[in-house]
This record gives C-alpha cells, structure tokens and sequence, in this order.
C-alpha cells in the first residue's frame, strides 16, 4: 500500500480529455498538461502540439508544486513574494512560484495537483487547470 493518495485514474483520464478538448479548439496556442498525485508522482501528461521544453517540464512543475505545497502556485508564489522570499528556499529545484498549477483536495484530503504551461499568462494557464480540476471533483 503507498503512502500517499492519487484520485481515481478514471477521473484523471477524464480530466485529461476535458482540458485537451478545450485548448484544441485553440489550436495556435500549443500547451502541456500535467496531473500528478499528493506525492508529486507524475500520472497523466499530455501536450497539445510541438512546445519547448521549458513550456513541457514547467507544467510538470507546476503540478508538482502544488500537490507538495499543498496550494495553488500563483497563490502559494504571491505569498512568498509578499513575505519578502522566493520559492528558491524551499530547497527543492522542482518548485515553482508560477501561476498554473492547482492543488487537488478532495473532503480535505490532498490527492494532487494539475499543471499547464504554454499559455502566453499563467491566468490561461490556470484556467484550462480549472477545468480539468472540475472534472476531478465531479
């Protein structure tokens, strides 16, 4: 048995579909999309087109920030920046203070996060999170 919780696969590839679905019907604005589970393992990725490399691991990050930091990125990255302090002293490479990622909880309990990175705007970006995020809690 793990450690750590996951939600179900099926609502993962659902949520997958959901977001991949909707960046398409933009098809000049290429995106990657990440959902890993409460200990950042990643669980489904996908991208909507050829992307750079920092755009694919950025959503990646962003999922895994999430899920560990237990918070939304942007959110979690505004907070650090009003405290006078960067993301940088976690001491963990794989964060980001970058807005994208959402946290997945579920009745209280941390199942995740989702990443998206490619959008010219971490609110796009964050937005097409949403929408798989409302498919993981429905």
């Amino acid at each position: 048995m793990s450690d750590h919780s996951a939600p179900p696969i099926a609502r993962v590839h659902a949520a997958m579909q959901a977001m991949t679905d909707k960046a398409l019907q933009t098809p000049d604005d290429v995106v990657a999309i990440a959902i890993v589970d409460s200990a950042g393992n990643l669980l489904a990725y996908t991208q909507t087109g050829a992307l750079r490399l920092f755009s694919r691991r950025h959503a990646i990050r962003k999922a895994y920030t999430a899920a560990v930091m237990a918070t939304d990125t942007g959110t979690n990255g505004q907070k650090l920046k009003k405290q006078g302090r960067s993301i940088s002293e976690m001491g963990d490479l794989q964060l980001t203070g970058m807005q994208g990622g959402l946290v997945i909880k579920k009745d209280g309990v941390l199942l995740g996060g989702i990443g998206v990175g490619g959008y010219n705007g971490g609110h796009l970006d964050e937005a097409l999170a949403k929408i798989g995020l409302d498919v993981l809690m429905h």
